[in-house]
């Protein structure tokens, strides 16, 4: 039986999980990292297509994101590690007056917190993304910060950084159970052993809903399937991402980008969604995607899809993470993250690491009150 005793414990190694062992390590902390999976990021974080953007329609999700872009922006100059990093930017097309309405509403208040965006007429979309269909194109945004970068690489890095700052991982190993005594957690029960803590953290991603209930909590957080698919490589023809947020039968949008291979990785929001963990490739996904892409962009039309798959977003009512303390005094959660742990986890990790130990800034607090368990969750979020 494995045992031991940290000053914290995270539950979880993938997107959000492994950055938030990494940071609390820089704390100086004692960490434990337990994962079911054979290593870090064998979860949702390998299906993630690896879009990093802080083009969010809310302050808190801009500013964890901002932050996580400028870890993924300067990690190799900083760590040495080539993760993959790309920096297109984003581009949001506006084919209806709705549309384009939406953004211009949304664009003040990105610009407020710190976001790096600019509303675009036709032309500009048409220099960003040469051959797209301009039939009826009102314009967009242009988010020239965003990026990507690749999420087994980047998974792999913080992971690597956590090991050599003194965090422990455990993997092939679930939890199964948190001994509660008086208002705190005091030890977590895994399939190998048992570890004392003086704090533990949720970030299951899938399975947070099956831990919060070992904390006597009910997590609101409801996993859907999502597909995506990658091409064959070509020469680079297009640089950002580019994302449609019309809606459509079978579909509420679509993103697409090309790779730093030159794939072509694309995804889709289904509508109505698909509950559950369902983790096996459908019949349906290509014929549902593919024609929107090639009207959008008639380029991808002579391109040869290589191989789709189905990952899991753990999502919230309002498409927005769930950051906060929850019943035991020291059990704090980092769930629902809604596709976005990939690109909001190293932010994520920055801010759950300063609310563990006691030392959160003004900023922090901001994003903590905004994305805090009990907030009402009323409109879902524009750009999730």
């Amino acid at each position: 039986m494995s045992s031991g005793n940290y000053d914290v414990i995270v539950i979880g190694a993938g997107s959000v999980g492994t950055p938030l062992a990494m940071s609390l390590a820089e704390n100086g902390v004692s960490v434990l990292c337990v994962d079911s999976g054979a290593s870090a990021g064998q979860g949702n974080n390998k299906c993630a297509i690896g879009g990093v953007r802080a083009t969010h329609g809310e302050p808190a999700k801009v500013g964890l994101a901002l932050r996580s872009l400028e870890i993924f922006r300067h990690w190799r100059e900083e760590h040495g590690d080539d993760i993959g990093w790309y920096r297109g930017g984003y581009v949001y097309v506006a084919y209806d007056r709705d549309t384009m309405e939406l953004f211009r509403r949304n664009v003040p208040r990105q610009q407020a917190s710190g976001l790096d965006i600019r509303l675009v007429g036709p032309g500009k979309i048409r220099e960003l993304v040469p051959g797209i269909n301009d039939e009826e194109l009102l314009g967009g945004t242009w988010s020239p910060g965003d990026g990507s970068a690749n999420p087994m690489k980047s998974c792999y890095a913080f992971w690597n950084r956590a090991v050599r700052l003194g965090a422990v991982f455990r993997f092939n190993e679930s939890v199964t159970g948190l001994e509660i005594k008086g208002d705190g957690v005091v030890s977590v029960k895994t399939t190998l052993g048992s570890y004392g803590c003086g704090a533990v953290v949720n970030c299951a991603g899938s399975s947070a809903v099956k831990v919060g209930r070992m904390a006597g909590e009910e997590l609101q957080v409801y996993p859907e399937s999502h597909e995506a698919g990658i091409t064959e490589p070509v020469q680079r023809f297009f640089e950002p991402m580019v994302v449609d947020i019309r809606n459509a039968p079978g579909s509420a949008n679509y993103y697409f980008y090309q790779h730093e291979t030159g794939q072509v990785v694309f995804c889709i929001t289904p509508d109505p969604p698909i509950p559950g963990t369902d983790t096996r490739e459908t019949s349906d996904f290509l014929p549902l995607v593919a024609p929107r892409m090639v009207d959008l962009y008639p380029r991808l039309g002579n391109l040869k899809v290589r191989r789709v798959w189905r990952g899991i977003y753990p999502m919230s009512p309002d498409g927005a993470p769930i950051l906060d303390r929850v019943g035991p005094e020291n059990h704090y959660v980092a769930v629902g993250m809604c596709g976005q742990g990939f690109m909001l986890g190293p932010g994520i990790g920055e801010v759950m690491a300063r609310f563990v130990v006691g030392d959160s800034t003004d900023s922090d607090r901001t994003i903590l009150r905004e994305l805090r368990s009990d907030r009402e969750f009323g409109s879902m979020e524009t750009l999730k």
